[in-house]
């Protein structure tokens, strides 16, 4: 399975975005109304000595047009001194047009009057003339690295409901299409995206109307906005990852367009540890551009619209109120040396023969399927993902409304309620050319149709179900002991794995069955099965009868869980074992390949505290980026990375 890792600009010359969203100290928002070209100098100066090379900048529309047939010419000579000083520093800038929504606000201009901001046909054409006009006058200068069309606009149409329900697709899709249309009808040639965030049906199982494969066509760069609040520091420091991995669509690159902390929130050194772990985990994830939220503290601005009522939102800088770096600017810096370091825009993540299936029922809104079922997917399929990564799978995560690969050794279908009957199909067929396919058995966590959709369940697995209709047989227990009764994998026969146990009255509940052509692999603590295997042609099939992934994804602070020994156990059984991998879950690590055949590997710790591992390698030696050390173990600080080279 090829894994996406698309970079910006053309094949000979690909390029990484290192930025940051700007705003200068001096007035946020209301910085053009307040403008201090010396302050912005410094500003960018400091950025600049720090690695960061591009900022994304905003055009607040209220002051840009004043007026529907009418820009403002001091405003927009402001803009061309700011961008004169981004070029004479060697910096860019992304501009944005369409600030409606920043930071807890939503600002109309003043002639809008409440007008749809998608389906009023005069209201579009006037966003159009905006694009147009400001496009047409910055195209040519050498500091524009690309546009984006909006910020959040989502939630500037409706904030309320953040668009959920209440804007439709189409009037988006043909919005996007007039203002795209306007601004490259101008003869501009930089990339372009919405601004949206990337937070669509595809994205969360939910419609805001922003539907990433109805508009893909129509944006070069797919552009997240990454701001989880989460249960458990692992799935908080691979959240943005699987969004990065969930966003293979189109094959456009992904630039992480917006994510940070709020120093409010956080301590210093855990806001450095996750601009550590959100860089590196993304980078792995395929993105291919970094714009951290944002370049400086506003304490000055105390009385002002939105930091009067969203305090919080004056401390998400790189820097303090006065242009001191902070621990987050300082990790960007170190990111950025990685990068030149092994010279990313020359790697690409290697194929992989371990594909993680993401289900149709997240995006397609099947008639009579209900809201929870697309949660369900989203959840149990990032904890799954969490759980392959601890155990250093290089997992290609696939959809199924996509097609599922056909060249993969191993299938993970975790915590799986519904999949179509034609999926059910290839993957009986995959089983028997040779693959290994993995399912747990999910029974949903609501009452209607209660019950995992699995066609000829029995003969897919060689047992006999013993379900009652309309009731689920509830797990008891307060954790799931699974004890092996042969070898599987590295894991002996004997070993115990310990699980959660978690969900509702309609998912804490597993699967009764009794084995008929398969082999009981592992049975729980009151000897029923856990885990069986039927071979079926070259392959074989592996049934999980509980919901581990989704049991561990509704359990708090619980990774690594040993779901990963499991995954690795079943990644050995299907022959795919990973090239570099450490016996410890709280070690992620991942491969890169340069383009000239140097292999980089990715040394992530999960943990609050220095960890020493050592790693097995398949093939060759590790050594160090530093003057080829030999590297036989590695030390990891706290949520450290290490990097070395692997030679083959």
């Amino acid at each position: 399975m090829h894994r996406h890792a698309a970079k910006l600009g053309p094949a000979d010359r690909p390029t990484a975005w290192i930025g940051v969203n700007f705003w200068s100290r001096t007035g946020g928002p209301l910085m053009w109304r307040h403008y201090d070209g010396a302050v912005i100098d410094e500003e960018l100066r400091t950025l600049r000595d720090h690695g960061i090379t591009l900022t994304r900048s905003f055009l607040y529309w209220p002051d840009f047009m004043p007026e529907p047939e009418r820009l403002d010419e001091a405003m927009l000579a402001r803009f061309d001194d700011f961008l004169d000083r981004h070029h004479a520093l060697g910096m860019t800038t992304i501009p944005t047009f369409l600030v409606g929504h920043m930071s807890g606000q939503n600002w109309d201009p003043a002639w809008r009057e409440g007008r749809d901001v998608f389906a009023d046909e005069w209201f579009v054409e006037r966003q159009a003339w905006y694009v147009r006009e400001c496009a047409a006058r910055w195209k040519d200068h050498a500091a524009v690295a690309g546009w984006l069309l909006t910020n959040e606009v989502p939630i500037y149409a409706d904030w309320q409901s953040r668009g959920i329900g209440t804007v439709d697709h189409r009037h988006v899709t043909e919005w996007a299409r007039t203002l795209t249309s306007a601004l490259r009808g101008t003869g501009a040639r930089q990339p372009v995206s919405l601004g949206d965030g990337a937070w669509g049906l595809e994205m969360s199982g939910e419609d805001n109307g922003f539907r990433v494969r109805d508009l893909e066509p129509l944006v070069d760069f797919h552009g997240p906005h990454v701001y989880r609040m989460e249960d458990d520091p692992v799935r908080q420091n691979l959240g943005a990852a699987f969004v990065c991995e969930l966003l293979d669509i189109g094959g456009k690159p992904v630039i992480m367009e917006e994510f940070g902390v709020s120093s409010d929130y956080t301590s210093e050194e855990n806001a450095a540890h996750y601009y550590r772990q959100s860089l590196h985990h993304t980078l792995l994830a395929g993105a291919t551009g970094w714009i951290p939220w944002n370049n400086t503290d506003y304490d000055a601005l105390a009385d002002q619209e939105p930091y009067s009522h969203h305090p919080f939102e004056m401390h998400f800088g790189l820097t303090d109120d006065q242009g001191r770096p902070k621990a987050q600017l300082r990790e960007v810096r170190a990111f950025a040396d990685i990068l030149d370091r092994t010279e990313f825009t020359r790697l690409s993540r290697p194929d992989t023969d371990i594909t993680l299936v993401v289900s149709s029922y997240l995006e397609k809104q099947y008639p009579f399927t209900q809201r929870e079922d697309a949660a369900d997917v989203l959840t149990a399929t990032r904890q799954a993902y969490v759980a392959a990564r601890e155990a250093d799978l290089p997992v290609g995560v696939a959809r199924e409304a996509d097609g599922l690969p056909a060249d993969s050794a191993l299938y993970l279908l975790p915590s799986t309620k519904q999949l179509t009957a034609p999926t059910w199909r290839e993957l009986r067929a995959h089983a028997e050319r040779g693959a290994t396919v993995y399912a747990s058995y999910y029974a949903g966590s609501h009452g209607t149709q209660r019950g995992a959709w699995w066609p000829k369940l029995d003969e897919t697995f060689g047992v006999t179900k013993r379900l009652r209709y309309g009731l689920v047989d509830t797990v008891e227990d307060s954790e799931l002991r699974m004890v092996f009764q042969r070898d599987f994998g590295p894991l002996a026969a004997g070993t115990e794995l310990v699980f959660p146990v978690a969900g509702n009255a309609h998912s804490r509940s597993y699967l009764p069955v009794v084995p008929n052509g398969a082999e009981v692999l592992a049975t729980d603590t009151h000897g029923r099965p856990a885990l069986v295997r039927h071979r079926t042609g070259a392959g074989q099939l592996i049934l999980s009868t509980y919901p581990l992934e989704h049991m561990a994804a509704h359990t708090p602070a619980v990774n690594p869980e040993p779901t990963w020994r499991l995954y690795a156990a079943l990644a050995a059984e299907a022959g795919v074992t990973p090239p570099v991998t450490v016996d410890d879950g709280r070690v992620v690590t991942g491969e890169m390949v340069h383009e000239d055949g140097r292999r980089f590997v990715w040394f992530l710790s999960q943990h609050p505290e220095e960890l020493t591992v050592v790693p097995r390698v398949g093939k060759g030696a590790l050594s160090s980026l530093d003057g080829g050390t030999p590297l036989t173990e590695i030390t990891l600080g706290a949520y450290g990375v290490v990097v070395a080279q692997r030679d083959a």
